[in-house]
């Protein structure tokens, strides 16, 4: 077995979007770093159930749509 090639963990804290905090094990940065998310749970739309837009780009979004409009 290779000796050393495990990442080192260590506690670093995580800020959420809306300033909550949490201590977590992590391989990011060193021991006490702060890892602060652009986006988490609380914003994001995949999470929050927030509009979603589909672009139609080059018509193929339509021709799916046709294709299996009366599909169910």
């Amino acid at each position: 077995m290779k000796a050393d090639i495990h990442p080192d963990y260590h506690m670093i804290t995580v800020v959420m979007n809306d300033g909550t905090e949490y201590q977590t094990r992590s391989t990011y940065g060193q021991e006490g770093d702060k890892l602060v998310l652009d986006i988490d749970p609380s914003t994001h739309p995949a999470w929050t159930g927030g509009e979603q837009r589909l672009l139609d780009r080059g018509g193929r979004l339509s021709r799916f749509k046709d294709k299996f409009k009366g599909f169910v």
